[in-house]
């Protein structure tokens, strides 16, 4: 159906949903070991929907186990690559049937328009199973190039039990990234959600199971980071973690692999992307639509958001006015209103600290040129306007540190070099975008930036066969392609003597 279709009265839909909080594990819901709880509020009215398990260490250890147990026996891992092709397929296909479902699933849970959850975060999750479905039967092992005395196999094995943590902003998106390469190379999982976003993951978990993935394969515990996320990080008998989320918290996961059994850990995290554009480039307006689309897209709550926007001093007068031109298209609305482009923030919390932003950009001398308010507080939901900045010096904190939320900094450059230098000049290096009419430049400073992704005279072309991730403290290894089966695998060295 068209997902601006006016015929689904997604209110009442939303009215009539009944939550199945329980933890996932072993092939069914269970109840939790000590039965904690705590509220599902939404963002789009702070109502209560429902109570989720606080899952706690004896949750984890229980779905680990079930996981080890599905893996040991080799119910998913001993079959053949076209057979389980075949079953993630099929759970690709039932994501999609409950298109409707999932969608008002993570809009009530995390607040983006209902539009956008069925027109990219669904069909986007199912294509990613389905991709690594149709890639694992694809990949063929190796032989090494010995002597005449030797045959040297190299062959990808899967590494065993998974865990995979994710956040609240994109959680079947997340969730399908992990999911995708670690099942199809044979891995049982065990998923811990965001607190903030639990629903999807635990629905996605009964579909797999529908579409025929054995019991214990893939498993969900939901709960907080530092009861359930940690407990899983720790765990003595789970062979690698997938984690995305905050730089802070990815530190921690490096730790606790430390004080546990060294698992490997694969860590996605935060961004502070810079988009440059160069006084030669001849489509102003198409960058600016671009930088604002892209950066009020989910609410700013993206980690690739070009949030650091550096215009050469010739145009940036003309460039600011033409991104504030844009703004209003991206005013926050109702996000089970199909028509709604900017739905709300997650919760109180990330409301809070994208105010707190906006405040310390203020107080060190920006100037919000459109923007920079709460807004729709009656609603009893947590919505923040489109928000742009000019005036900003590198050094400020909205220049520096990641918001998530829908505020935009504008900052000046003088020449390429310094342009270079300012975009380079953070912990960061997920993703850069660079504006140019001069193939010479765009290569130049594509090859210079430090990012893991970067765009030329564009943003937001994406697709499944590219490797997502970045350079320094945005992370470690890479979703999505071919790439991420290196996360998931051992490589293993077979050696025989051949007697001539």
């Amino acid at each position: 159906m068209n997902s601006k279709s006016p015929a689904i009265d997604w209110h009442a839909r939303a009215a009539a949903l009944a939550l199945d909080g329980r933890p996932f594990i072993g092939g069914q819901r269970v109840s939790s070991v000590d039965g904690l709880t705590f509220d599902c509020i939404s963002p789009i009215d702070g109502r209560n929907l429902g109570q989720i398990a606080r899952g706690q260490a004896g949750d984890i250890d229980r779905a680990v186990q079930a996981a080890r147990s599905a893996f040991d026996d080799g119910r998913w891992a001993a079959r053949p690559p076209a057979a389980r092709k075949k079953v993630l397929l099929k759970f690709a296909d039932k994501i999609l049937a409950a298109k409707e479902e999932l969608a008002l699933l993570e809009t009530l849970d995390m607040g983006k328009p209902i539009q956008y959850s069925l027109s990219v975060d669904v069909p986007a999750a199912a294509r990613c199973i389905a991709w690594y479905a149709e890639a694992v039967d694809k990949i063929y092992d190796e032989i090494a190039p010995t002597g005449p005395n030797a045959l040297a196999l190299i062959q990808r094995e899967p590494m065993g039990v998974i865990g995979a943590i994710v956040p609240w902003n994109y959680p079947m998106i997340m969730s399908a990234w992990k999911l995708g390469p670690a099942l199809a190379a044979g891995n049982s999982v065990v998923l811990k959600p965001s607190e903030k976003s639990p629903l999807t993951a635990l629905r996605l978990a009964e579909l797999a199971l529908e579409a025929g993935l054995p019991e214990g394969v893939f498993n969900v515990v939901p709960g907080f980071g530092h009861e359930a996320g940690e407990a899983l990080a720790l765990h003595l008998d789970v062979d690698a973690i997938g984690f995305t989320g905050s730089t802070r918290v990815g530190r921690k996961m490096l730790e606790y692999a430390g004080r546990s059994n060294l698992k490997r850990v694969y860590n996605e995290l935060g961004g502070k992307s810079a988009f440059l554009v160069f006084p030669d480039f001849d489509d102003l307006p198409r960058a600016a639509a671009t930088v604002a689309g892209s950066m009020f897209f989910n609410q700013g709550e993206s980690c690739n958001a070009p949030s650091r926007v550096l215009v050469h001093e010739s145009i940036a007068d003309e460039f600011v006015s033409l991104v504030a031109a844009e703004a209003p298209k991206y005013q926050a609305g109702d996000p089970l209103d199909p028509r709604t482009v900017m739905g709300a923030l997650v919760d109180e919390g990330q409301l809070r600290t994208v105010m707190s932003y906006i405040e310390a950009g203020l107080l060190e001398g920006a100037r919000a040129r459109v923007g920079g308010k709460q807004t729709r507080s009656e609603s009893g939901g947590f919505f923040v306007e489109p928000t742009v900045f000019e005036g900003v010096a590198p050094a400020m904190k909205i220049a520096r540190e990641e918001i998530f939320g829908p505020v935009m900094s504008v900052l000046r450059f003088k020449d390429e070099a310094e342009a270079v230098a300012m975009a380079n000049a953070s912990p960061y290096g997920l993703q850069a975008s660079v504006w140019s009419s001069h193939i010479d430049r765009a290569h130049r400073v594509a090859r210079a930036l430090r990012a893991g992704t970067v765009h030329v005279n564009q943003y937001d072309e994406d697709d499944m066969t590219v490797p997502f991730g970045g350079y320094k403290q945005s992370g470690n290894g890479r979703d999505k392609s071919l790439h991420a089966f290196d996360k998931y695998t051992e490589l293993k060295t077979t050696w025989l003597r051949i007697n001539q």
